[in-house]
């Protein structure tokens, strides 16, 4: 008997990568996603990671 996985949700945007290397996201309407909405479907993906800016010592 083979096994059958169960079907994921269909994502209602479309990851495309540039030729430079960076990343876009068109949204399910054809418009581009930006801003904290973007960096944060493109962290759950682990496609960048994001990095936290050192404390300075006063």
């Amino acid at each position: 008997m083979a096994t059958k996985t169960a079907k994921k949700p269909k994502e209602s945007f479309k990851l495309i990568q540039k030729r430079n290397g960076r990343w876009s996201i068109k949204g399910e309407h054809g418009k581009f996603i930006n801003g904290a909405d973007k960096v944060a479907i493109l962290t759950t993906k682990g496609l960048v990671k994001v990095l936290k800016k050192k404390a300075t010592a006063e």
